[in-house]
């Protein structure tokens, strides 16, 4: 029997999930990323210790969803940048059309503590963490946006 401490993170396997449900889907698959010295991001474009990346087909190149990390080249301002993220440092994945997606705990092991991460206040759908306890799971109901309104993400911690 496998122990669960044995097992690979299921993150890397959601994210691949969800960006080919967005594919096929036809909508734009946007990930967030906390920001630290092991991720390699135009630092001019992060916000907060934070970046929002477009990963569809059209915005990168060479687009690599591995296990332990998210490599493409993406432009910025016109100019080719190689993007490298360790998977553990992706905060959420969603659609940018309506908002649907997932936001992933920050877990002690990649070296961030639950207070360290922020939570946006906004209107429109919003995320849940997906987590191993009941605490963790607590879903709520997102309020639906106002009509023609822009779906934005909120993370809970």
């Amino acid at each position: 029997m496998i122990d669960a401490q044995d097992s690979s993170s299921t993150r890397p396997y959601l994210i691949r999930a969800l960006y080919e449900w967005c594919t096929d889907n036809g909508y734009t698959p946007f990930i967030a990323v906390l920001v630290n010295d092991s991720v390699r991001v135009p630092n001019e474009f992060v916000k907060d210790g934070e970046i929002v990346l477009n990963i569809s087909f059209d915005a990168t190149s060479s687009l690599n969803l591995g296990n332990d990390v998210i490599e493409f080249k993406g432009r910025f301002g016109g100019v080719a940048r190689d993007i490298y993220i360790p998977v553990e440092r992706v905060l959420a994945i969603y659609a940018r059309e309506n908002g649907q997606g997932m936001a992933f705990p920050m877990l002690a092991a990649s070296g961030v503590s639950p207070e360290n991460v922020g939570v946006s206040e906004s209107k429109g759908n919003t995320l849940t963490s997906v987590g191993s306890s009941s605490e963790d799971n607590e879903a709520t109901t997102p309020p639906r946006p106002p009509s023609g309104a822009r779906p934005s993400l909120t993370r809970i911690k």
